[in-house]
């Protein structure tokens, strides 16, 4: 299966778009403003040790202070310190090497690491460590110890800390593999040196931007092409593969058409779909995709399909093709943290485990990290998946001003009733001559209408007039009572 990957740069912002067969899979979107923390090296201080929780609040120089547990502390981890408290390990004051393992998200600081990892084309160095990893996607046993093999006969005597295969290792020659060792090394020796020389907090090391990421994370052999219709961008990208990733170079194409490179692709089509909370399948059924700070739910309904021999059928046919587009869904969306899944109901226990099969077959593709806990005795499939960036909504909204994230508003109706209650409060308090109600049109054409009798009763009630007034900038929600 080959991909594509179309690159959209401007000043602002850059976009990348990964096609297979034409059909948008993933989508990442970086702007120069707010830029991903993800992999940054910073110098920091330890602000606030907090026993409690084991955990401590570190001042690197954001806005919030990032966070660090003391399963991240990596000295905690070697011999004779797992036993520690923070407290005997961590100070005010202190200054810390330290790497963002996730961004901060939400009301949520940046969550820190001591365990420094840096990520080449075909491995990552672990400067404090001396164990030897490999990909899990590496399968075959005599593959990964034939790689461990050649990595070992690589190192350079006396080289200190360990390294993680990564899975585009696999074709590689011993003469990429020596290339990034010593990049890798040498980056590190700069970041100690940098680090000596700097007050906490300081900035130490930052991550690659987007489109060099892509050269380094998403770019395999199975790439066919990277369209990017920015040209110092494509020369950029070009003078890093020549450096870093030489079999891609001449796959990087500048595009030039005088269409917009995602227009032309259905790109932005994807992105507003990739933001509704209704997702349309084929066969006529629908999914509801709700993202609360907690978790993600996604529940599946038949909707108009009825295409199956029996009913039982229908539901199986909807839950499989759920199965494929949630999983895509999962990577265009960006969604992380606990997704729960609510298939439709099956009686049958094979078309349950034909529907968690094809659901594990579809995110094989997913490059990130997930746990899949099959269905649990309600019938829901529970998942987590790696959560390190925001997803692609909290990238491209916010939440919404007039129902505050809640997805819905009062009635007219509701926000009439509240308005009268008030007017009773204010009456009992204080002795106006007159109360004017200043609302939105919809609530105002509710007390000339339906709720006249209600309204001309309270005045009555009072024994004070009431006037209307509609202001045009007030949400539904909104109103205020003036006393005259």
């Amino acid at each position: 299966m080959t991909y594509e990957i179309l690159i959209n740069v401007t000043p602002q912002e850059t976009r990348v778009a990964m096609l297979e067969q034409g059909v948008v899979q993933e989508l990442h979107v970086e702007r120069a403003s707010a830029r991903g923390l993800v992999g940054n090296i910073y110098l920091g201080r330890v602000a606030r040790v907090l026993p409690g929780m084991q955990s401590a609040f570190i001042e690197i120089g954001l806005e919030r202070a990032a966070f660090l547990h003391i399963a991240d502390i990596w000295e905690h981890r070697q011999d004779g310190q797992s036993g520690k408290a923070i407290e005997r390990i961590l100070h005010e004051g202190q200054s810390l090497l330290v790497q963002v393992i996730k961004d901060p998200i939400g009301t949520k600081g940046a969550r820190l690491s001591t365990q420094v990892s840096l990520a080449g084309r075909l491995l990552v160095y672990l400067p404090r460590d001396s164990h030897i990893g490999i990909s899990q996607r590496i399968e075959d046993e005599a593959e990964r110890e034939s790689l461990r093999i050649k990595l070992q006969q690589l190192l350079p005597e006396g080289l200190g800390g360990g390294f993680i295969i990564r899975t585009m290792a696999e074709t590689a020659s011993e003469r990429e593999m020596q290339n990034d060792i010593e990049y890798l090394t040498r980056m590190w020796h700069d970041l100690v040196a940098k680090s000596d020389t700097l007050p906490a907090p300081s900035p130490i090391y930052q991550d690659l931007n987007l489109a060099q990421r892509v050269l380094r994370d998403m770019a395999t052999e199975e790439t066919a092409r990277i369209l990017v219709d920015s040209r110092e961008t494509f020369q950029k990208m070009q003078e890093f593969a020549q450096q870093y990733t030489t079999n891609i170079v001449g796959r990087i194409n500048h595009y030039t058409g005088e269409r917009p490179l995602f227009d032309l692709h259905g790109v932005e089509d994807e992105i507003e779909k990739a933001l509704a909370r209704r997702v349309n399948l084929k066969s006529g059924g629908y999914l509801i995709i709700d993202q609360t700070e907690a978790m993600t739910t996604i529940d599946v309904n038949t909707g108009g399909f009825v295409g199956g021999r029996s009913f039982d059928d229908t539901i199986f046919k909807t839950n499989l093709e759920a199965a494929q587009v949630i999983a895509r869904q999962l990577r265009l969306r960006n969604l992380g943290g606990i997704i729960i899944i609510d298939f439709i109901d099956m009686e049958n226990l094979d078309h349950r485990a034909s529907v968690l099969a094809e659901f594990d077959k579809a995110l094989d593709k997913d490059r990130t990290r997930l746990t899949v806990n099959g269905f649990t005795q309600l019938g829901l499939v529970e998942m987590t998946r790696k959560r390190t960036r925001e997803s692609l909504a909290h990238v491209l909204c916010e939440p919404c001003a007039t129902c505050n994230g809640r997805g819905e508003i009062k009635t007219a109706q509701t926000v009439c009733y509240e308005i009268l209650r008030e007017i009773v409060r204010e009456a009992k308090q204080f002795n106006a001559r007159e109360y004017r109600i200043l609302a939105a049109q919809s609530v105002i054409d509710l007390f000339l209408d339906e709720e006249s009798q209600s309204l001309a009763q309270l005045g009555d009630f009072i024994g004070k007039p009431i006037s209307l007034q509609v202001e045009t900038l007030y949400t539904q929600e909104q109103y205020d009572v003036i006393l005259i």
